[in-house]
């Protein structure tokens, strides 16, 4: 792993390490990449609610992003948790140009509970400041709504719709997954101003997971650093989070 690829990941931890920064430098570890971690937040939470969320001072942030910038050659950033507006600012002012380094955002707005992990002006400074920024954002449905101010989409043609709204704000491309949706197959839709929607299904596991968000967002990252095009990469995170879930699936049968 010395030569292998870095990944800037920037993100807050959960103390229950199922989501994450925890579950970043795993996934990419396994995708076989290192990670420059960044840390935002320090949270205390569980798998059904959040406790405590300490957010870092921004001048902290900053920092640790200009000096493993500085430090080592980065070859892709994932951005997670985000916290509120001042971090987002900190972030979006410090990130590399994405035409020179991709920059994968998972609009990280509430953690499986419900909670809120970014307040009401972190969410405005996110679409305003950073997605322009971002090569890919990947919010799931219920995000995807909230990105736009929206209801949440019901069918296909809304939820492309609201892709192509977020498109308009400013990122290269958007990732809706469709954990959140119905139906046997589980499809995620990527859309870029380049190329038709790519719908990209595999089958529906009965599981859950929490951090699987933060899983695929990692394992993109994790593909783009190697080389892959976006639509491989993309492709290659649906994979792995699949894999999971199936494991999951497995286990919860088995027991």
């Amino acid at each position: 792993m010395t030569h292998a690829p870095v990944v800037l990941v920037i993100a807050g931890t959960d103390s229950s390490g199922g989501a994450g920064l925890t579950r970043d430098v795993r996934v990419l570890a396994e995708s076989g990449v290192r990670a420059a971690p960044v840390v935002t937040a320090v949270t205390a939470q569980s798998n059904t609610s959040v406790r405590v969320v300490h957010a870092l001072p921004p001048e902290m942030i900053r920092a640790q992003i200009v000096t493993a910038l500085e430090t080592q050659a980065i070859a892709a950033v994932k951005i997670g948790m985000l916290a509120n507006r001042a971090i987002v600012e900190a972030v979006a002012e410090s990130l590399p140009p994405r035409s020179v380094v991709p920059i994968v955002l998972d609009p990280v707005l509430n953690a499986s509970s419900g909670s809120s992990l970014l307040d009401n002006a972190g969410r405005i400074a996110l679409r305003e400041l950073l997605l322009p920024k971002v090569s890919i954002v990947t919010p799931n449905i219920p995000e995807a709504a909230i990105l736009v101010d929206e209801p949440v989409a019901n069918d296909e043609q809304a939820t492309l719709d609201q892709a192509q709204r977020i498109l308009r704000m400013g990122p290269e491309s958007v990732l809706i997954k469709g954990g959140h949706g119905a139906g046997a197959a589980c499809t995620d839709t990527l859309v870029s101003a380049a190329q038709p929607p790519l719908r990209l299904s595999l089958e529906r596991f009965p599981a859950t997971l929490r951090g699987t968000g933060c899983a695929l967002a990692a394992a993109i990252a994790a593909g783009l650093a190697r080389g892959l095009p976006l639509p491989y990469a993309c492709r290659f995170a649906k994979n792995y989070v699949a894999a999971e879930l199936a494991a999951a699936s497995r286990a919860a049968s088995a027991a």
